[in-house]
């Protein structure tokens, strides 16, 4: 059993990749070091990569300890029935379903797909599928994000096009705003282009297929392998392009950005405290702007911009209260079956 239970926070874990820069540190105040770094792991999962624990009687544990601790606790029931589910491979069971991270893009990000659940099951080892959304938290003048096919393109005319090195030229592309959202379900042909900070929730699985990757090279001089057979296959070429999202209104102040069967993902704009969870189900909350105070919270300090945290579903409901200028708070969470 878990218990006391609270308002989880994880150490951030970096990634460096060559697309990666400095925005991660200079924007969003995390401890990067010297060098450039790409991604921001916040909420995770996925085989050895852990979030673990910072504060309270829990630090130090994983958050994949936790959930074996008592993975009702973490999850809520019909979560951990459906990823204890004998439809899940073994495994892929009882892993938090989740991937939060934060992403500066200094230079364009590969042509990419994503495989479905279905195909994720059939890889070696297998891995779940990757529906994922983006939401835009800063944009430089003529950033682009390349999202879904043109219309008319087919499996034959994109093949072609990949043979032809002009995979960018049946791209269907726009430049975002901040605030933007844009879905990108599974089998979605997709980049986040140079100039921009995203926050992003995904499936917990790290399979990507590359297709096209500008004609770049690493610090050894190679090229990075591309996937060019398996992203045919996992791409939906019925799709067609993908513009932003449109942010629907549920209640004042507070916008739903996607909503799919892996995740919903709302927009809160905080001018006054206002109560999370407690209601069964986790919650991911993650500071797009201003900051908040969390009840129960065993850290000092409140949480800022590009900071999150997990709320466990058996936790009572917790109060976040702005800072005086206000917040803007993503809320994340898997609707019920």
């Amino acid at each position: 059993m878990l218990n006391p239970l609270y308002p989880l926070r994880f150490e951030p874990l970096f990634r460096r990749y060559i697309w990666g820069g400095r925005r991660l540190a200079t924007v969003l105040d995390k401890p990067i070091g010297d060098e450039s770094a790409a991604e921001s792991w916040e909420v995770v999962d996925h085989g050895e990569t852990q979030s673990v624990v910072k504060f309270g009687n829990l630090a130090g544990q994983t958050l994949r300890q936790l959930i074996e601790a008592d993975g009702e606790a973490v999850l809520g029931g019909d979560v951990l029935a459906a990823v204890s589910s004998d439809s899940v491979p073994d495994y892929l069971q009882n892993r938090f379903p989740l991937l939060l991270k934060f992403l500066d893009a200094n230079r364009h990000l590969s042509i990419q797909v994503h495989p479905d659940d279905q195909f994720g099951s059939t890889l070696s080892p297998p891995d779940l599928g990757k529906t994922e959304a983006w939401y835009v938290m800063a944009a430089e003048p003529g950033s682009k994000i390349y999202a879904g096919l043109k219309e008319g393109v087919d499996q034959q005319s994109f093949s072609a096009a990949v043979e032809q090195g002009q995979t960018e030229s049946v791209m269907h592309s726009f430049e975002p705003a901040v605030g933007d959202c844009v879905f990108i379900p599974a089998g979605t042909m997709h980049a986040i282009g140079e100039g921009l900070l995203i926050a992003e929730i995904q499936q917990a699985s790290d399979t990507t297929f590359r297709v096209y990757d500008w004609g770049r090279v690493g610090d050894d001089g190679k090229s990075r392998p591309l996937h060019i057979e398996q992203s045919i296959a996992a791409t939906d070429f019925a799709r067609g392009p993908v513009s932003a999202s449109p942010a629907v209104e549920v209640e004042t102040g507070v916008v739903e950005l996607v909503s799919c069967e892996k995740f919903v993902m709302r927009r809160h704009q905080l001018s006054e405290t206002k109560s999370f969870g407690g209601d069964g189900r986790f919650r991911i909350l993650a500071v797009v702007s201003g900051e908040v105070t969390l009840s129960g919270d065993p850290s000092a300090a409140p949480l800022k911009k590009g900071q999150t945290a997990l709320l466990p579903a058996k936790l009572d409901a917790v109060q976040a209260a702005p800072a005086s200028s206000g917040a803007s708070v993503l809320e994340i969470f898997v609707p019920p079956t």
